[in-house]
């Protein structure tokens, strides 16, 4: 019975965040993950969402704490909650949302991991020598392009397999990114990333789409303007990008590029805004996270301009020779002035 009248409710808030919110299918399957999770908790304790009460999210989070889920999906799913019961209150369903004054998991405390500078630039050196073998295959185009971009754009591995040839323009030097909630954004690149894609449509793309031309039959139109095929001519998918990653680095993956183009900007001096725009954050807060990572530009800017820092005393050091070398002079003076005092 509490089974039965919870599925119209989630059908409901699935047709909501799909057209309303415009949230990707992606977003939506793991929003209606959690829910059911949650249902299935709230049914064990003969509830339903609806009448769901503060200590049934309460006793959830526990539950999940006891089961040893990360707090980083904690609070996912604590947050995925939240936006469901606000569409309650929205649509006057319910009177009262459970999900105030729960505290939220401290997932923010996680700091995303970064690569060095070098190990990206390893990295990238890699792919570009295999790009520019002179019987360079259209795959080892493709890879470079990918990786070049990942790092370079800070994109996430859904919107590099999204992408259209149609959202280049790299005659000006950026490309067009649908992001979260189908928010579009312009994300400009650099000349290596240019280099990367130029070469790749024009000599590793064309291969890649005579043979999506050979499979015309199970090739829809919009996978036949996809930037990034396989060997197949079919679309890539995220669980290939990650493979790809995964073999140029080891203890890489697509969002630790992400988060390493992000880390080496702040470091270099961006102002988190740029940082926030480039990356497509809807909330600066997120892209705060940044400066906790830039700890040592931080320390070298500290120790260049702080009076107390450890490499300061370098003036009082080369002021002390100069005062040495002063002093034996004015210690001649003295036995002058009396001679001279003694012979007038």
């Amino acid at each position: 019975m509490e089974t039965a009248s919870n599925l119209p409710l989630l059908k409901d808030y699935q047709a909501y965040i799909r057209v309303e919110k415009g949230l990707r299918p992606l977003t939506c399957e793991a929003y209606d993950g959690d829910l059911k999770t949650f249902a299935e908790f709230i049914e064990e304790r003969h509830g339903v969402l609806q009448t769901a009460m503060q200590q049934d999210v309460a006793a959830f989070l526990e539950h999940l704490r006891a089961h040893g889920i990360e707090q980083r999906s904690a609070a996912r799913k604590l947050s995925c909650l939240r936006g469901f019961y606000k569409w309650l209150l929205l649509d006057r369903r319910i009177h009262h949302d459970p999900t105030v004054n729960i505290e939220s998991p401290k997932s923010w405390k996680v700091l995303p991991k970064s690569l060095a500078e070098q190990e990206v630039a390893d990295m990238m050196g890699r792919a570009q020598l295999a790009a520019e073998h002179p019987q360079a295959r259209a795959s080892a185009l493709r890879d470079r392009a990918i990786l070049e971009l990942l790092y370079a754009g800070g994109l996430r591995v859904s919107e590099v397999t999204a992408l259209s040839t149609g959202d280049l323009a790299l005659d000006l030097g950026r490309v067009q990114v649908r992001g979260k909630g189908d928010k579009e954004r312009i994300v400009p690149l650099g000349r290596p990333s240019l280099d990367a894609l130029e070469r790749y449509i024009r000599d590793g793309r064309p291969h890649l789409a005579r043979i999506s031309s050979v499979r015309q039959a199970s090739v829809t139109r919009q996978d036949a303007t996809r930037l990034f095929l396989s060997l197949r001519g079919m679309p890539l998918t995220r669980q290939w990008v990650w493979h790809l990653v995964k073999i140029a680095n080891g203890k890489a993956s697509p969002h630790r590029l992400r988060h390493s183009c992000a880390t080496h900007m702040v470091e270099h001096g961006a102002d988190l805004r740029s940082v926030q725009l480039l990356l497509g954050h809807a909330d600066i807060s997120t892209t705060q996270v940044y400066t906790h990572l830039a700890l040592g530009r931080l320390k070298a800017v500290h120790r260049a301009h702080h009076p107390r820092a450890t490499r300061q005393p370098k003036p009082v050091e080369q002021s002390l020779p100069d005062a040495a070398a002063e002093s034996p002079k004015r210690l001649r003076l003295v036995p002058k002035i009396k001679a001279e005092g003694e012979t007038a």
